[in-house]
């Protein structure tokens, strides 16, 4: 009894996907009815993509392309179908569609629009629905689209620099190169936030050094600055604090009679607010002030000098330990 139930149960599941497919042909072939030429499988997919019906358009070119692989529209179809996967929000396809163009046609005069689309598609990726009705600072997001879109471009820039696209892939850069510096600043502050000078102070150093030109060197100033007074290296927090007087006189972090302005707060949820999502408790609390003086030594040095003076205490005599060195 159970096996026939079973063997049923398989019938029917073999028997629907059949159904599902055939009725799938149907309405392929019901969709594309009356077009027998290439020229009309493509006249049709530029209606649809001018009509905004970009699903509709992607679905006859891929038909286009199964039915005339070698036609004279089928390299067209396959760099109209990259802007087909743009403008239907679907970035991916829209890439992997860009590089198998790049890797089909290498000398195809529109080949420098495929690696445009390449660097767009990654440029203007929001991921997760809530970016489409939430402002969000794409500088607070993770870098990984905008350093992908940057060297798109860059590519671009590279094989084709007289390109028509040219133009509009070094603005996207330009603003690209800006954001990437400001997301570096918010980790820094991340970082000085929570105690760690050290990786605070490499990043603000990797924006003066990689990001010159954008408005977050300022801030990477600023952060070196911060960094080094709170690890209690004061020459060098006076050397940055003179390159930020002298290039950023007004920089926030600078008050009027040129002093800097070090945080006295950091992150250090209480565990009511961390238990409620903030809605309740404190999310600050005060922080020690900077040092005020540069140690002495590295903490290596110290240990030496600790071994030395236990070596020596171990040479001496019984009469000297008890007589605190007075008699030998």
């Amino acid at each position: 009894m159970k096996h026939n139930i079973i063997n049923i149960s398989l019938g029917l599941i073999i028997s629907l996907t059949l159904t599902s497919c055939g009725l799938f042909r149907t309405n392929q072939r019901d969709q594309f009815a009356g077009l027998s030429s290439e020229e009309q499988f493509y006249e049709r997919a530029v209606d649809q993509l001018n009509s905004l019906n970009f699903r509709g358009a992607i679905a006859t070119y891929q038909a286009l392309e199964s039915r005339f692989p070698f036609g004279l529209f089928a390299a067209q179809a396959q760099i109209e179908i990259v802007y087909a996967y743009y403008r239907g929000d679907d970035p991916e396809a829209a890439r992997a569609a860009a590089d198998r163009f790049i890797r089909l046609h290498p000398e195809n005069p529109n080949v420098d629009y495929a690696y445009y689309m390449k660097g767009l598609a990654s440029f203007v990726d929001n991921t997760g629905i809530m970016s489409r009705f939430l402002p969000i600072d794409p500088t607070k997001r993770d870098p990984g689209r905008a350093t992908e879109s940057f060297n798109d471009f860059a590519q671009l820039l590279a094989l084709y620099p007289d390109s028509a696209y040219a133009a509009d892939a070094r603005s996207r850069m330009v603003f690209l190169r800006n954001n990437l510096a400001a997301h570096e600043i918010h980790v820094a502050n991340y970082y000085l936030d929570r105690r760690a000078y050290i990786g605070a102070l490499r990043r603000g150093q990797y924006v003066v050094e990689n990001f010159q030109g954008t408005p977050a060197v300022a801030d990477g100033v600023a952060v070196m600055t911060e960094a080094y007074l709170r690890l209690g290296l004061n020459d060098l927090a006076d050397t940055s604090l003179a390159l930020l007087r002298e290039n950023y006189p007004d920089h926030g972090s600078i008050e009027g009679d040129g002093d800097f302005v070090i945080r006295s707060e950091i992150t250090n949820p209480s565990l009511l607010y961390t238990a409620t999502f903030g809605v309740l408790g404190d999310n600050r609390s005060d922080t020690p002030l900077a040092p005020v003086s540069r140690p002495r030594n590295s903490g290596s040095q110290e240990i030496i000098k600790a071994q030395a003076e236990a070596q020596q205490q171990e040479g001496r005599s019984f009469l000297s330990i008890i007589t605190l060195g007075i008699l030998n």
